[in-house]
């Protein structure tokens, strides 16, 4: 059985789910238990759980990550709530060099189960400091992995299977599509990590989004269909570990790509995927590797100036027309 529920109540059933089946789930942030965060996707959880378990931080993100980092080594699972994913930079040292390093130098011996939480996206208003997508930071650190659910279906299931993983994981949501629902099963479900989804079957271009940027690509599909050409929607769901098989096999049947996604275009999860198609589907490709990322500019205060700055799915659809049609397309 199935039922319609929000983004922001599946992450609230996935980990409420997880810290019933066990007791050594733990949940730490800023204001995690009395305000539910600024989002309200955690609302609830302190009342069943109480404050052992659901336990409000000092406004220290490299105090709290620390203090999560010693706790994974020592016998809990603890998920970190991170109030904007643009607070990363705070945490790098104990994400980067603790968490996702020890496992390895200490010979196997240790395990660091922790869950990161945090969010990512723009044209919330919330300005440059607030407004980031830096999942390509800790996509690049060995040791970490990382997901990016599109749904509130992948939303819980990603959750679910992270909470559960003896490794650290860093799950960004987007801010924007907390409210946004989908069908989720009332039974139990994880979605492994690793797996894509092929949420269109199309014949004549791949589109590879992540997150938020699904949508756009499903925006831009059903605009392209009514035009003749039929695109094909991949969603990764997990950066690391990556599905590439499934994007491979996709752009072989197509062969034309577009990868999509909300972090800065230079250097980013748009390059990576893009390289990896260039390499290892070539002689399938009847045009260049198209990436759409955000612009290469802190984002902008201004509403009208914000939204220039990230894909959509107009830009998407142009793009697409003039890969099939065997035109140029300028990088931007």
């Amino acid at each position: 059985m199935t039922r319609e529920i929000t983004f922001s109540i599946a992450v609230n059933e996935a980990i409420a789910e997880e810290m019933r089946r066990d007791p050594t789930v733990v949940l730490l942030g800023e204001d995690v238990a009395e305000a539910g965060t600024p989002f309200k996707v955690l609302s609830g959880l302190v009342e069943e759980f109480g404050t052992d378990r659901v336990i409000d931080t000092p406004i220290s993100e490299p105090g709290f990550m620390g203090i999560a980092v010693g706790a994974a080594m020592t016998g809990l699972r603890p998920i970190v709530d991170l109030m904007f994913g643009d607070f990363l930079y705070l945490v790098m040292d104990q994400l980067c060099n603790q968490a996702a390093k020890t496992h390895y130098m200490s010979g196997g011996k240790l395990t660091v189960p922790l869950v990161l939480r945090t969010n990512m996206g723009a044209t919330r208003r919330s300005a440059a400091q607030h407004s980031q997508s830096l999942q390509a930071l800790v996509a690049h650190i060995p040791g970490l992995k990382v997901a990016m659910p599109s749904s509130a279906y992948e939303a819980k299931g990603l959750m679910k299977t992270a909470i559960r993983d003896n490794n650290p994981v860093v799950i960004f949501e987007d801010k924007l599509m907390y409210n946004d629902k989908a069908e989720v099963p009332e039974e139990e479900f994880l979605i492994p990590f690793g797996e894509a989804n092929i949420k269109r079957i199309g014949q004549d271009v791949t589109f590879v989004a992540t997150s938020s940027m699904v949508q756009v690509a499903e925006e831009a599909a059903e605009k392209l269909s009514a035009e003749g050409i039929s695109a094909e929607i991949v969603d990764p769901r997990t950066l690391v570990p990556l599905d590439e098989g499934t994007i491979l096999e996709s752009v072989r049947k197509t062969s034309r790509a577009i990868v999509i996604d909300e972090g800065h275009q230079s250097y980013g999860v748009t390059a990576e995927l893009a390289a990896r198609i260039s390499e290892k589907a070539f002689y399938h490709l009847d045009a260049p590797v198209i990436r759409m990322g955000a612009m290469d500019v802190p984002v902008p205060f201004s509403p009208a100036l914000e939204d220039l700055t990230v894909p959509t799915a107009d830009g998407l659809v142009a793009n697409a027309r003039k890969i099939c049609r065997g035109e140029l397309v300028h990088a931007a």
